[in-house]
């Protein structure tokens, strides 16, 4: 959710029920500082950060998370046991995003309180096997012992109860959030979102840090690269810096990186988080007594 998850779309999700986290990747410390400081002041209920662990001023992000008194962290991207213990004596919930039942066991025994099993499907930065979240829940909830968070290919209540149905304690919600009032994501972005059929959205770039993103004209230039041959160096250097910001936050949707997941071709209108909510309980509720009466 870079560029997309600041205050305004966090605090909206912690006043509507759920737990509103705060992207931390697209954040200096003193911009993060801001943003927590600001959600503080939007709810009085919980919310948390996400942090890439890779990110190259991690220690000054973690510094403003435990000055500022986050509940709640979300890691990602990264060896949870370099942190971890450190947020654990200091009384705060760690999460950690996986992919795989390999990192979901080394995340266990590095002492967190949770772990995301995030399918492939999922938008962003993702993982290298291209699990399927149908696939993934169930083998990761087989192989540990502590609470599980589905991700990856959910945007309604209806894949809410698929994922609790296989294992899952909880569910993450990205994407859908993106095409919402609250998101910080450009409105460009947000109609894109709103045009995007199946297929749209690619996994891409597995050689640097597979990405999932829309099939614009910036992915039709890295294709190239890909169909000439070209070395990681040359794969780079047109990603560039300041892709995802270009994208997502500015709306340039022909040079910027257009990072979202499959179920974007599920999304047709923008609406508010409180909207969202509401039509993910609603959808649950649906399910459940239809298969009640099944039953």
């Amino acid at each position: 959710m870079v560029w997309t998850s600041g205050w305004k779309l966090a605090s909206a999700v912690s006043n509507s029920g759920g737990l509103g986290l705060i992207g931390a990747g697209s954040m200096y410390p003193e911009i993060l500082r801001e943003h927590i400081q600001k959600c503080k002041k939007a709810t009085k209920n919980s919310f948390g950060v996400n942090v890439p662990l890779l990110y190259p001023d991690i220690d000054l992000l973690m510094k403003v998370i435990i000055e500022e008194e986050v509940p709640v962290i979300f890691t990602a991207a990264g060896n949870p046991k370099i942190w971890t213990e450190h947020l654990k004596n200091e009384n705060r919930i760690v999460v950690h995003v996986v992919s795989s039942v390999k990192f979901a066991l080394k995340a266990q025994e590095s002492g967190v309180d949770a772990i995301v099993a995030e399918g492939f499907e999922a938008g962003g930065h993702n993982g290298r096997e291209e699990t399927t979240t149908m696939a993934l829940i169930p083998i990761v909830k087989k192989a540990i012992k502590i609470p599980l968070i589905a991700a990856g290919g959910i945007a309604s209540g209806k894949s809410m109860f698929a994922a609790m149905a296989l294992g899952a304690d909880g569910v993450q919600v990205g994407s859908r959030f993106v095409a919402s009032n609250e998101a910080s994501s450009h409105i460009n972005f947000k109609n894109e979102v709103l045009r995007s059929e199946q297929g749209s959205t690619v996994l891409t770039l597995k050689e640097i840090k597979p990405v999932r993103m829309i099939k614009n004209s910036f992915y039709f230039k890295l294709k190239e690269i890909y169909d000439k041959g070209g070395s990681v160096d040359e794969l780079k250097n047109m990603l560039g810096r300041g892709r995802a910001k270009k994208g997502i936050f500015e709306g340039d949707l022909i040079e910027g990186e257009l990072e979202i997941g499959q179920v974007a071709s599920q999304i047709d209108e923008i609406i508010s988080v409180e909207l969202i909510i509401d039509e993910f309980i609603k959808d649950y509720n649906k399910v459940f007594s239809h298969l009640k009466k099944i039953n």
